[in-house]
């Protein structure tokens, strides 16, 4: 297979989709790998490292994109990027698509084959794509917390562990999964004073037996939300519905009452955010007040540390890429039903329910869609 890896060129986003080595390992099958120059400079990797593994440089985006049967990259496509997609295309990467209607539009009307690493499902029902870059947010979101709760980054001047004599930072952490564990993992570290709230008490159950430190840990409801984040110095949001969008945990008649430069980091905000009042910033123009509270909602946050980023999800997505690049898209899904799932639109039609139920479009099973794509080659 023919596969390509464009340069990112969403608003510094820093990630590569492969980095060299796991290039190698395509090459190693027998597949041929374009790509663009400079797609691995932000993550520190040159084109000559590239070329040392086997791959063939592109000196334009167009050039990688037209000649790959299979497009792999960090981020979903940018307006920009739309008239590279094509009915004989597959696209893996992060694709969200509830939160944009109009890059679902624009996926359906191209004709891809659009696979989708935040919806991709382990034989146990985890997500393993989304996971290293769940680990690496999720981390990240304390780090940001601690920056903006300084007086000169706009927030309330609190210091994360506080110093004897004086409390800590109370951190209240909405959802006990991937982003929300390793978020509460980090504040404690830092020794702050952690609320955690889901809707899964087991789950509750098990990180109060094993993070330990200053942990409270809350059922998820209006009532407990209300109340923990009126007094907290710092809020963040980690609630996952896998491939739909997030509910609003955090409504806009709250805010008045949270602590005037409390700090709001919504993970969720690629997903359509878990907080009413946040949406999605960049890097480069990262935060926003309402109401006296301060917002983060960069929706690709590992794209701040590229570099360890792009190999987390290297290490995850690289089995999965070589199945599709050796079995092709259609055995590869068939013969892997977690696989399948990742498989979010095709053949002009919505293949994930979330999706289709998010912007009321109907819903086709993939299996069916390729059946009668085969039946039209076989006649």
């Amino acid at each position: 297979m023919i596969i390509g890896i464009p340069k990112e060129i969403k608003d510094n986003e820093s990630r590569v989709a492969l980095p060299p080595h796991a290039v190698h390992e395509l090459v190693r099958h027998g597949h041929t790998v374009y790509v663009e120059t400079g797609a691995g400079s932000g993550s520190s990797f040159s084109d000559d490292e590239y070329s040392a593994a086997g791959a063939t440089i592109g000196h334009r985006a167009e050039e990688v994109w037209n000649r790959a049967q299979m497009i792999l990259k960090v981020k979903e496509p940018q307006p920009s990027e739309y008239p590279f997609l094509r009915d004989d295309l597959i696209l893996f990467t992060y694709l969200h698509l509830a939160a944009s209607e109009s890059l679902t539009l624009a996926l359906l009307d191209s004709g891809v084959a659009g696979l989708a690493y935040e919806t991709v499902e382990a034989h146990n029902g985890h997500l393993p794509l989304l996971q290293p870059m769940s680990e690496v947010a999720g981390r990240m979101a304390t780090q940001i917390v601690a920056h903006y709760l300084e007086k000169p980054s706009g927030g309330r001047g609190i210091l994360m562990g506080g110093v004897p004599g004086v409390r800590p930072a109370h951190v209240v952490v909405m959802g006990a999964g991937t982003v929300g564990t390793h978020a509460a993992q980090v504040a404690l570290g830092m020794g702050a004073r952690v609320t955690l709230l889901d809707i899964n008490l087991d789950r509750l159950r098990y990180l109060s037996e094993v993070l330990g430190g200053r942990l409270t840990t809350l059922s998820s409801n209006a009532t407990n939300i209300a109340e923990a984040i009126a007094s907290a110095d710092a809020v963040i949001g980690a609630v996952l519905i896998p491939g739909a969008r997030a509910p609003h945990l955090v409504t806009r008649d709250m805010l008045p009452h949270m602590l005037k430069g409390s700090v709001i980091v919504d993970v969720a905000v690629d997903q359509g955010g878990c907080v009413e009042t946040t949406h999605p910033t960049t890097h480069s123009n990262p935060i926003y007040f309402v109401d006296d509270v301060l917002h983060y909602g960069v929706a690709n946050m590992p794209g701040a540390v590229p570099r360890t980023s792009s190999f987390g999800l290297a290490n995850a997505t690289l089995p999965y890429i070589v199945k599709v690049a050796n079995m092709g898209l259609r055995d590869a899904v068939l013969s892997d039903p977690g696989l399948m799932k990742g498989l979010n639109v095709y053949a002009g039609q919505v293949t994930y329910s979330a999706v289709a139920d998010t912007f009321d479009l109907p819903v086709k099973q993939a299996e069916t869609l390729m059946s009668a794509s085969a039946q039209l080659i076989h006649n």
